[in-house]
This record gives structure tokens, sequence and C-alpha cells, in this order.
């Protein structure tokens, strides 16, 4: 049973580190924030105002914070601990019997309140706005430049290598998909006569795409569809209304895409990774940062 004045004690340590920790965390989320908010006005990509910029640098601060984490507890730590010394006060408790181990163990309190937090953060909180802030740069950007290989993002699925300009939030809303389907063995003929070759079989672009959640299982409806296929002895253009995409790909994987490995969830990561694998392409990535945002948190309590 931890007696009333080693409660105390406690108590005082927690409060102690806690606000240096808060205080480290302040000062150095100000400097990365004002950063950031100079290159995204600087960048002639982004065809924003100053208040969408600022929206966006509020939107990625839960990211910011999470992975400054573990230099805040180890700084806040330190600082806590160093003013607490430059007053004697690690002295004074010293000398009333309290072990250095048992200090050690009263500082590691407030590590673990910290730790805990960024579990949340970084799996319910920060992911979620950090989709919502790239898809709605994206948007924005895809306003200006329809079709950019620059932007969004490239991704191989079966025979085919799909473009997305701009995911929306949620992933259930794309914008500006191309497609590039690949033939491994022969191409169809106009006389139904396939011909041996390896090459591009055909390419399609769609405006926007839906997520329609059926019960036998989800598709995509393109909308205002282009497509040119490619032959063995011609080449044929199509334009449709619409068109379903039959893929195997959700939503909550189609919000990945936009966010960086390294600001998604640590589910988010290993579905991913495990979508990747399923598609016979490299998920190291995806792996490396999956297992690195599983054990930061021992890195903050360390």
């Amino acid at each position: 049973m931890v007696s009333k004045p080693m409660t105390l004690i406690d108590s005082y340590i927690r409060k102690r580190v806690l606000l240096a920790m808060l205080v480290v965390i302040s000062l150095v989320l100000s400097i990365d924030v004002v950063f950031a908010l100079v290159e995204e006005l600087g960048d002639s990509e982004n065809a924003y105002t100053s208040a969408q910029a600022l929206l966006y640098v509020l939107k990625t601060l839960p990211s910011r914070v999470f992975q400054l984490l573990p230099f805040t507890a180890l700084g806040g730590s330190l600082i806590g601990l160093g003013v607490m010394a430059s007053h004697n006060e690690l002295i004074v408790i010293q000398s009333a019997g309290v072990s250095t181990w048992r200090l050690v163990w009263a500082v590691l309190k407030p590590a673990f309140v910290v730790m805990i937090a960024g579990l949340v953060l970084g799996e319910y909180i920060a992911p979620t706005l950090q989709q919502s802030a790239q898809s709605s740069k994206a948007v924005l950007r895809s306003g200006v430049q329809a079709i950019d290989a620059g932007q969004g993002s490239w991704r191989r699925i079966g025979d085919e290598f799909v473009h997305v300009n701009a995911i929306a939030p949620g992933g259930e809303s794309l914008y500006g998909v191309s497609r590039y389907r690949l033939t491994g063995a022969e191409l169809e003929s106009a006389d139904s006569k396939p011909k041996a070759a390896i090459g591009l079989a055909s390419i399609s672009f769609a405006q926007s795409a839906q997520y329609i959640d059926a019960v036998e299982g989800g598709y995509w409806r393109l909308e205002n569809v282009s497509e040119t296929r490619f032959l063995a002895d011609s080449v044929v253009t199509a334009q449709r209304e619409s068109e379903d995409w039959l893929v195997d790909l959700s939503p909550e994987l189609l919000a990945v895409l936009l966010v960086a490995p390294d600001r998604q969830s640590i589910s988010g990561l290993y579905n991913f990774a495990r979508f990747f694998e399923s598609q016979g392409l490299d998920s190291d990535r995806y792996m490396l940062s999956f297992w690195g945002k599983l054990l930061q948190p021992l890195a903050t309590l360390a």
C-alpha cells in the first residue's frame, strides 16, 4: 500500500513532468506549424487560399503531435527533473528515504499517460484528419489540372495500372480515374483471331467514380468513361456514361492511398500491406511502417 506522503510526491512529480512535456510540445509544434504553413503557401502547385492552407495545416496537427511524442516525453522528463534538481527538490525527496528507482517509477507514470494518449491519437484521430486534409488538397489541385501524372496515386491492381487523381474524404468518391490494362500473352483482333503480343491492351479514363455497397460485394460505378482498346490490327474508341468496375478494393483501402505510411493507423497499414501481398506487390514499405508505429509507444516510454 502506497503511503500518503509518497502519493503526494508522485502527484507532484507527475504534474511537473506533464507540464514540462506540454511546454516542449507547444514550442516544437509551433515552429513546425509555422514552417508547414510557409511551405504550403509557397508551393506553386497548391491552388488554395491562405485560409484553406491554414485549415490543411490544422488538420495535420494530430499527426504532427503523434510524431513528436517520443521527443516530447524525453525532453519533458529531462526538463521537469532538471527544474526540480535546480531547486534541490530531488535531494529533499531522496533525503526523505525515496530511492532512485522509486523516482524513476514516478516519472514513468506520466509517460504511460502520454503513451496511451499517443495510441488513441495515432490509431483513431490523426489518420482520419490526415486523410481528410490530403483529400481536400488533392481535390483543390484537381480543379486546376484534372489529369496530372505527377499528382494522385499510382497502384497496380491485377492486370491494370490505376491512377487516381483525387480521393474524397472517406474514400467513397474518386476523381480522375485512369486505368491502363496490360496483356501478358495476346491481343484481340477485329476478326476475333487472337495474335500473340505483349503490351498495352486498353486505356480508359473516368471523370469520377462512386462506391456501390452491394449485398453480394461492393463495386465502383465509373461515370463519363472514355476507353481506347488496342486490337491486333486496329484501335477502337468508345464513350460510355457509366461503367461498373468490379475490383476488390474497398474505400477503406483507397483512403490510405493519399496518406504517407508514417501517418496512417496501425490497422490501416496492416490491411494495406496484406492487400499489396495479395496483388503480388512489394509490401515492405508498409510493413516497416506498421512495425515502427506498433513499437512507437515503447519508444515514448523509453
